[in-house]
């Protein structure tokens, strides 16, 4: 029964919107022709969110709106219906019953593709839900993904079922699904492969520009010869289930050598198997090359003069510290310079470098790694990780002994650092006299540049950041498109914040003063926090501010 709805009315009624946004959206509705749905500008002036529409619209038609990733659905049922009569209503068949064909859809005022699927589906009466567009694109996107791997499937199946079946042949078809899992991983330039087993399946992910996607499942009938051919591959012991295992290999793939970090841990339904994708290529950048403004750069720079002194490197896993390492290692070596790097494990190999891996199945840790590395004469060292406070207290003797040290911690915020060395026991005035400066760093997703168009963040987000924005302000966004497999991205960059050790911060350091104290300072100092890059990218037309939000605290 078609019912009708003055949106707008209810928006209002329920605080979401005013009666001037109202009127402006309805504006430009008359602009363009009415060719746009007046729920479609409320979202695409950032007034509402997609969701929040999504169940607004819900209530007031008395439907449920459903979260399609809180339930599982049988793709089967799809078979037995037109998917390119569902796919053009944006429904999905989420399950039947004795009495209905249960459907979600996304826009339940298009009365025309509601007619449209009620003449096709004429066996039982429809009962709809509503969900979001881009949940319900998202599992057509996983049922074509399951189609085109059942051939393969059923290839390898066969042939682990027969006697002739060996874990150790180079030419199985066990061994052509995992290079080809490695191929497609390496195509869309992931950074990682996951293959994680459920009670059903088995779902294999790859994380591309910082985000998880999925490309293929599997049955999990074939899961167990999955996970041993990759063990043996990073020679592990295909036995041992039960314990977190660590290993490495390489293979050439589409022409190129690559290295691959593995690691698996015992989860309910199996081992989760991640494979760090490591490109040679890729790591040796310049330090222009990493994305920093100039007024970063030169700071960065400034650290990498000290002729001695300690240089953390901060941020979550998967942030770029290592490439920054490498970036700035790679920028001052020099055949005058002896560097040597402790590392756990080697993930590239840089040239005028000495690189050496910590081993502590046989207590041959950061810690005891670094004092052997005092007395082979270095200039420059790089610890790749402070674990623990005898390797940070080592690596403090040595920078106040003449030497320039770089290593990572994680911690959110680069005030948020000196309060982490505190805590793990390093003394305030020792702090003060040997730290030089703090990068802390994200990476966040650009903007495809072929579907690069403006846009009006939500104003909830606007209202975060409205004191950092200038008077006029134009930011931006990805449409999709197939160069970016429609996520609107393409590719990471750099947003970082730089605190230099002044003496009035060293000061602070020395009489314990507290984080916000030194972040007062700092500001007084020139410090700008890492918002303010991000913003400046997004106001740049780098990134969105979306995405900068996703990752910065405001």
């Amino acid at each position: 029964m078609r019912k009708t709805l003055r949106i707008g009315d209810i928006l209002i009624d329920e605080g979401k919107i005013t009666q001037d946004q109202l009127m402006h959206a309805l504006g430009v509705q008359k602009d363009s022709n009415f060719s746009k749905k007046l729920g479609e500008i409320f979202i695409d002036e950032g007034l509402i969110g997609e969701k929040e529409f999504a169940q607004v619209l819900a209530s007031q038609l008395e439907y449920e709106f459903i979260d399609l990733y809180s339930i599982n659905i049988n793709f089967t049922v799809l078979k037995n219906f037109s998917l390119n009569i569902l796919k053009s209503a944006d429904a999905i068949i989420i399950k039947e019953d004795e009495d209905f064909i249960h459907i979600a859809i996304s826009d339940p005022l298009n009365y025309d593709n509601m007619e449209l699927l009620e003449r096709n589906i004429v066996v039982k009466p429809i009962k709809y839900y509503i969900s979001l567009k881009s949940d319900i694109r998202h599992l057509y996107e996983r049922f074509e993904i399951i189609e085109t791997t059942q051939s393969l499937m059923q290839k390898v199946k066969d042939e682990i079922h027969s006697k002739e079946f060996k874990l150790d042949n180079e030419q199985s078809s066990i061994m052509q699904l995992i290079e080809q899992i490695l191929k497609t991983a390496v195509r869309n330039g992931a950074s990682d492969i996951h293959i994680e087993p459920n009670d059903i399946d088995v779902s294999v992910r790859n994380r591309v520009d910082g985000i998880l996607r999925e490309v293929f499942i599997l049955d999990i009938e074939i899961y167990n010869a999955l996970a041993s051919r990759i063990k043996i591959l990073g020679n592990l012991d295909i036995s041992e289930k039960r314990r977190s295992q660590d290993g490495r290999f390489s293979m050439n793939v589409n022409n190129s050598k690559y290295d691959f970090r593995l690691s698996t841990a015992p989860t309910l339904h199996g081992e989760s198997i991640v494979m760090r994708i490591l490109d040679q290529q890729k790591i040796l950048l310049k330090l222009d090359q990493l994305g920093m403004n100039e007024k970063n750069l030169k700071k960065f720079q400034t650290l990498l003069d000290s002729p001695y002194g300690v240089v953390f490197v901060t941020g979550p896993t998967g942030s770029g510290k290592t490439t920054s390492l490498y970036a700035a290692l790679n920028d001052i070596k020099d055949i005058e310079n002896k560097i040597i790097t402790i590392e756990d494990p080697i993930e590239y190999q840089l040239p005028l470098v000495q690189q050496m891996q910590t081993n502590d199945k046989i207590g041959y840790t950061f810690n005891h790694v670094l004092k052997s590395v005092l007395r082979q004469d270095p200039d420059i060292i790089m610890v790749g990780e402070i674990r623990d406070d005898e390797t940070l207290n080592t690596a403090v003797g040595a920078s106040l002994t003449g030497h320039l040290v770089f290593s990572t911690l994680h911690t959110n915020d680069a005030p948020s650092a000196i309060t982490r060395l505190v805590q793990m026991g390093l003394q305030s005035y020792l702090i003060a006299d040997s730290l030089v400066g703090i990068v802390t760093q994200r990476l966040v997703r650009k903007i495809c540049p072929e579907c690069k168009i403006e846009h009006k963040p939500q104003l909830p987000l606007i209202k975060k950041i409205h004191h950092h924005l200038p008077e006029d302000y134009t930011f931006y966004t990805g449409k999709g498109c197939p160069k970016c497999e429609f996520s609107g991205y393409k590719g990471r960059i750099m947003i970082c914040e730089i605190l230099q050790i002044t003496e009035n911060i060293s000061t602070q350091i020395s009489e314990d003063k507290n984080k916000h104290e030194i972040y007062q300072e700092a500001l007084r100092s020139g410090f700008e926090p890492m918002l303010i890059d991000g913003i400046g990218k997004a106001l740049e037309s780098t990134t969105t501010l979306e995405e900068v939000l996703r990752v910065v605290k405001t």
